[in-house]
């Protein structure tokens, strides 16, 4: 084995302690673990796998209250948005009344 490490020059891997200048460390955790901001606030991170698993995640959402606004806004959007495919596809109201 010297022979192929003088030839293809392959060694260990070296390890490399940086410790910055002017970071301290006062439990606020590693500030280079990259995580997103709010990962603590989402119920959809990490979540189990599998069809009960998601089914199970669906449900508590459901369950907790969300914000009124947000769920007027959303069915304001689905609404225009179902109104201006109904226009595309040139649909007619005219068969829903009796003539």
């Amino acid at each position: 084995m010297g022979i192929l490490r003088k030839i293809t020059r392959i060694g260990k891997n070296r390890k490399f302690e940086y410790k910055p200048r002017f970071y301290d460390d006062k439990g606020k955790g590693n500030p280079y673990k990259i995580e997103p901001k709010f990962d603590k606030f989402r119920s959809t991170v990490n979540t189990p796998r599998g069809i009960k698993g998601k089914l199970n995640t669906a449900i508590d959402d459901i369950k907790t209250e969300g914000d009124r606004n947000l769920k007027i806004r959303m069915t304001v959007i689905i609404v225009i948005l179902v109104l201006i495919f109904l226009y595309i596809i040139d649909f007619d109201i005219s068969i829903f009344y009796k003539s």
